[in-house]
């Protein structure tokens, strides 16, 4: 390449960016800067360009989300240091046009049909599958106001609408003490 195109190219680039042709880059600088730093020093002299790297220096994320949730244990009714057993899950919005994997996991999770409940484990695998749904579902917890029933309780027992567990025990007769 011969000097008078060299000039050439310096002078159009700087009537390009309105500096000095003494400020402008000559070609043979330019052709030694990595591809990066060319496009940062080219576009530096832009008056518009913000690099998004410098701009950026924190996270913009609210420091209330990362405090601890014990006011919402308040709210619902629940012990940090004891937590239910078990969780009421109730879905109460549709899966139609949602995601292929949000179907899967409500159908997974047996919630195929709205606002009928189902009681899963409180666990931290079943946790993970809620909070594909969250959005989709109702979480209560199972509160046992009459302890859990036995076993030939099992079939006189319901969920009411604030979702504690109620055993109806059989009453039983008294055997009678005999006098002596």
């Amino acid at each position: 390449m011969g000097q008078g195109t060299e000039r050439q190219t310096v002078l159009l680039m700087s009537d390009f960016y309105k500096e000095e042709p003494s400020a402008a880059f000559s070609m043979s600088a330019v052709s030694l800067l990595p591809v990066r730093s060319l496009k940062a020093a080219v576009l530096s002299s832009c008056g518009w360009f913000v690099p998004a790297r410098n701009t950026f220096r924190k996270a913009r994320i609210p420091k209330e989300l990362f405090a601890e949730r014990s006011k919402e244990h308040d709210k619902y009714g629940g012990d940090p240091d004891q937590p239910h057993k078990l969780h009421i899950v109730t879905r109460v919005k549709s899966t139609m046009r949602r995601p292929y994997w949000e179907k899967e996991m409500v159908k997974h999770l047996g919630l195929q049909k709205a606002h009928v409940p189902v009681i899963h484990k409180n666990i931290p695998a079943v946790n993970s599958q809620l909070k594909f749904v969250k959005h989709l579902v109702r979480i209560q917890p199972l509160q046992t106001p009459y302890g859990l029933p036995a076993e030939q309780d099992m079939a006189d027992t319901f969920i009411n609408s604030k979702g504690e567990l109620i055993v109806r025990r059989l009453l039983q007769p008294v055997e009678q003490i005999s006098e002596s």
